[in-house]
């Protein structure tokens, strides 16, 4: 399959940095032409180089999934105050969603003093941090713990999500732009994100800046189809107008 088969070709790059094309063929047992066009997609995502007789990894846009840990501690201010945005989103008495990206755990804290307030996460962080706040009721989907991620996947996720009405949906991406939406990495995490978007309720999507004009594995949503944006910092005028355009509310914090 050949979604399977490039992100396969991205974990191998991140064990050998480097990688012929003969070996790629050999490996999955395919054509060059069906090689040839993994790497055209991937070149276009900005995740591979084209060198002489292979590919490497371009380290300075790859946008593929990373370690939570590492992803965790980068623009870690940022997120904090996106974090806080959110929060005044959220009521007394309402089921809200929380994704497993590094960005909406941190929302948590900022809402730990609302009543009768309803989390429901795949987040194995979120639900650890909720252990320290016993009046929040929170559910966990259950599901296959997708370790590197920190977060649960798999059918009983999406059977989870489909069983529950939300009032809000608070959502995270690896990257966003105009010409291909919202995007992740992971297979397994773009059949959750998608899933939450045919509910009929608010999403917010938290993004940071840096998340502007990058486009990672698979796309998840348009971003016509956000009802919020929450970002550190204003983004280029093209989303400005894109937002606008589209009735996509766009939220910086109040500091910012």
């Amino acid at each position: 399959m050949k979604i399977e088969r490039i992100s396969q070709i991205t974990k191998l790059l991140k064990e050998r940095t480097r990688i012929s094309l003969d070996e790629l063929c050999e490996t999955f047992k395919v054509s060059k032409n069906t090689i040839r066009r993994d790497i055209a997609e991937l070149e276009k995502q900005g995740i591979i180089r084209k060198v002489y007789g292979g590919i490497v990894l371009d380290e300075t846009k790859m946008t593929s999934a990373e370690s939570f840990a590492t992803r965790e501690i980068l623009h870690i201010d940022a997120k904090k105050k996106i974090a806080a945005a959110a929060a005044d989103f959220v009521k007394d008495g309402e089921v809200i969603y929380i994704d497993s990206g590094t960005t909406a755990m941190h929302l948590l804290p900022f809402i730990a003093d609302k009543q009768f307030l309803t989390i429901v996460t795949a987040s194995v962080y979120v639900l650890d941090l909720a252990t320290r706040y016993s009046n929040l009721n929170v559910i966990a989907t259950g599901g296959n713990l997708q370790a590197h991620a920190k977060a649960f996947v798999g059918p009983a996720v999406l059977d989870c999500i489909r069983n529950y009405n939300f009032s809000k949906i608070f959502l995270t991406c690896i990257g966003i732009s105009l010409e291909h939406g919202a995007t992740n990495a992971s297979p397994l995490e773009y059949e959750i994100k998608r899933e939450l978007m045919k509910k009929k309720c608010p999403k917010y999507l938290l993004a940071d800046k840096s998340k502007f004009d990058i486009a990672s594995l698979m796309t998840y949503s348009d971003l016509k189809n956000i009802d919020c944006i929450i970002t550190d910092k204003e983004p280029d005028e093209k989303y400005v107008k894109y937002f606008a355009d589209n009735n996509v509310k766009l939220v910086l914090p109040s500091n910012t």
